[in-house]
């Protein structure tokens, strides 16, 4: 009896994907529940298991792409591994054969595809690419688990094993004689000429989404950005002061996107004209705050939303952040975490960025870009002071935000963060 593997539904908007990853080969004996394939759409990385055991004959290649529904893969539910071998007393046979079956036994076991169930996508995907066996890895993880940092010290140890093994294959400077006068090429050339100094594969869907996204809001919105900059020293403080506390009673880290969160809110709420966006001839206000937040992954940037977060608590905020980070690492973000934001918050000052001009998430009509804190020399009270200085930008739209509104806006946010107790009396 032969069983189909079939793309799943993954939502209305989602029609096809690109099989980025095959974790079988052709003709493989499987058993139910082991990975098959890793399928990359334009919002998510999914992954397809086996439904039965048996052997597995497979339709596509990696780099395909296919629709939903399509069949990729049909495993032969008759052709199964058996579930024990002839039995034969150990005691009876010589002691050399006792070795050998020992030893198979134990090489069975490394090799066993199920084993590769217990890994991390990341590890999966990190093994593919470096030609390694994970099975003959000791992992440090829990349980003895291959982590994605125990591959990466093993690839770097067989790097320096193949560069220690390959010095005797170099030339040295002594045995290197000037090129002949007949043209022929130098040990260097012939080296030389042997690299691979470009590489040619397909956009991926979410990398393709991304550019055409990005590309819309350049075409669509009338952007504008209007700038400002903060003094970070109060926040600074806070961290500071309760960060043990903090860290003990909830289990995170208090970071500055949970201010900067909450100071978006107030300022939504005090000019409602950021809390909109156009949809034809209409103009939508939105009554609630599901913020975005920038996540940049391997894959590309993701913009997962915080949903109520007028209601969520500082710790709250901080842990959905961290979920969503890990989600975008792993390759486990959903649809739902990607839709209905009504405004977005990107920092790009994690990277060193001192300044920029962020594109709009359309179709919301706003989004603040935070970038790296400096000490800057600045005038208060007619003195000059070194604070630490953050500059923000605020991207909108200006078919629907007037230049004062958002002025209004970001000055709001520049208050807030300066003065936190505004957050406590709301205004």
């Amino acid at each position: 009896m032969n069983s189909e593997i079939k793309i799943p539904s993954m939502g209305e908007s989602i029609t096809s994907g690109i099989i980025s990853t095959l974790h079988v080969k052709d003709g493989d004996i499987i058993k139910k529940g082991q990975l098959i394939y890793e399928l990359e759409t334009d919002k998510i990385t999914a992954e397809g298991q086996a439904n039965v055991d048996g052997q597995i004959k497979l339709t596509v290649t990696e780099g395909d792409e296919v629709e939903i529904g399509q069949v990729i893969a049909t495993i032969n539910e008759s052709e199964v591994l058996p579930s024990h071998t002839t039995s034969i007393k150990a005691e009876k046979l010589p002691s050399f054969f006792k070795h050998s079956i020992a030893s198979k036994k134990t090489v069975k076991k490394k090799q066993n595809p199920s084993d590769s169930l217990s890994m991390s996508p990341a590890v999966r995907r990190l093994a593919s690419e470096s030609g390694i066996d994970p099975t003959s890895i000791d992992g440090t993880g829990k349980g003895g688990r291959v982590t994605k940092e125990d591959l990466i010290q093993s690839t770097q140890g067989t790097n320096g094993k193949e560069q220690e093994s390959s010095k005797s294959n170099f030339i040295s400077n002594e045995d290197i004689k000037p090129p002949k006068s007949d043209g022929e090429s130098t040990p260097s050339a012939v080296h030389l000429s042997t690299v691979k100094r470009s590489t040619r594969k397909k956009m991926s869907p979410i990398r393709k989404r991304i550019a055409e996204r990005l590309v819309d809001a350049q075409r669509t919105a009338a952007i504008l950005t209007t700038f400002n900059e903060v003094d970070m020293s109060v926040v600074i403080k806070l961290r500071e002061t309760h960060q043990d506390d903090f860290l003990k009673k909830y289990g995170v880290k208090l970071g500055f996107m949970s201010f900067f969160i909450k100071a978006v809110i107030n300022a939504l709420s005090r000019v409602p004209a950021l809390n909109t966006q156009i949809d034809g001839e209409f103009i939508i206000e939105n009554k609630f705050y599901d913020i975005g937040v920038a996540v940049s992954s391997d894959k590309g940037l993701f913009v997962p939303v915080i949903r109520n977060c007028d209601k969520l608590s500082f710790a709250d905020i901080e842990k959905a952040i961290i979920s969503y980070v890990k989600k975008g690492r792993d390759g486990s973000m959903k649809i739902e975490d990607l839709q209905g934001g009504v405004f977005t918050i990107s920092n790009g000052g994690v990277y060193g960025s001192m300044l920029s001009t962020p594109i709009l998430n359309m179709p919301q009509s706003g989004i603040l870009g935070m970038h790296s804190i400096q000490q800057r020399p600045v005038v208060i009270n007619n003195e000059i002071v070194i604070r630490p200085m953050m500059y923000l930008a605020l991207s909108y739209d200006h078919r629907i935000v007037d230049g004062r509104e958002a002025v209004t806006f970001l000055v709001n946010i520049k208050e807030t963060i300066e003065d936190t107790s505004r957050l406590m009396f709301e205004i």
